[in-house]
């Protein structure tokens, strides 16, 4: 096998930047998931994963520019994550006050809407929202979702007939059979000089649905895993997958086309 594209999200929710080579560490991939937004109202983490509150992140992007992370609103601005602007404006934009954190307070928790019921009802439907604590599987203060690497096969993807860009991998790897993912868990995944380890598979919320930049809605990025992979994630149930989640065994550099290959 091998990779294929590399992506990291310096801000949690927002759109990425791919990069050609990246320092992958016991916290993933560097600068991933750097940096996110809190309601100070409630304190949870704001995600795209609660459509009808933070949605419109997915307007914006991110990306690592001389150590400093910069934000492109949907109108072209470009904004220092630092500069006290970005705050008014996406404040401003998002209709509720937020605030950006550099590191992730003990315990944080995003909202998490069933992605089904966001689909029968629609994203600005008041639906029931569990909480759930993220970054469990990792270490570090990163805002990551569970483990510090999120991986997709490009089978999975090519079977769904969707665009990567909807479930927000770190890694694309060519190659594979459709949902092979699920089976890797536990073994060892070479990628170039870094060793991972597939931990879970990667249950999916509403956020490959939503619009990405200027791609629209988009159902199909979850209904067939509805029908075709419901599969066992330990300690959260039975719950539609696409891809996988991955923690560091051996750190180091990774290059897009590195050799990849299953331990």
């Amino acid at each position: 096998m091998e990779l294929t594209t590399l992506t990291r999200y310096p801000v949690k929710s927002m759109l990425g930047q791919q990069v050609e080579r990246i320092a992958v560490g016991a916290t993933g991939l560097e600068s991933d998931r750097w940096r996110a937004l809190l309601d100070p109202t409630t304190g949870y983490v704001c995600t795209a994963k609660h459509p009808r509150l933070w949605r419109r992140l997915l307007q914006y992007s991110a990306a690592v520019q001389d150590d400093r992370v910069v934000v492109t609103t949907p109108g072209g601005e470009t904004i220092d994550a630092e500069d006290p602007r970005l705050v008014e404006t996406l404040s401003a934009d998002l209709g509720r006050a937020v605030e950006i954190h550099a590191q992730r307070p003990a315990g944080s928790s995003v909202e998490r809407p069933d992605p089904e019921e966001v689909l029968a009802q629609g994203v600005e439907a008041e639906i029931e929202a569990p909480t759930l604590e993220i970054s469990q599987g990792t270490e570090g203060d990163t805002f990551v979702d569970h483990s510090p690497i999120h991986l997709i096969t490009t089978a999975t993807l090519d079977h769904l007939g969707v665009e990567a860009l909807r479930y927000r991998p770190n890694l694309v790897i060519a190659g594979g059979t459709p949902f092979e993912e699920n089976s890797w868990l536990g073994r060892e995944l070479h990628v170039g000089e870094v060793v991972l380890r597939p931990t879970l598979p990667t249950p999916r919320c509403s956020v490959p649905t939503l619009e990405h930049g200027d791609l629209g809605r988009e159902p199909r990025a979850i209904t067939p895993l509805m029908r075709e992979n419901r599969v066992e994630v330990p300690g959260f149930g039975v719950l539609p997958c696409a891809g996988a989640y991955a923690e560091v065994v051996r750190g180091g550099t990774i290059a897009r086309g590195d050799s990849v290959t299953l331990v």
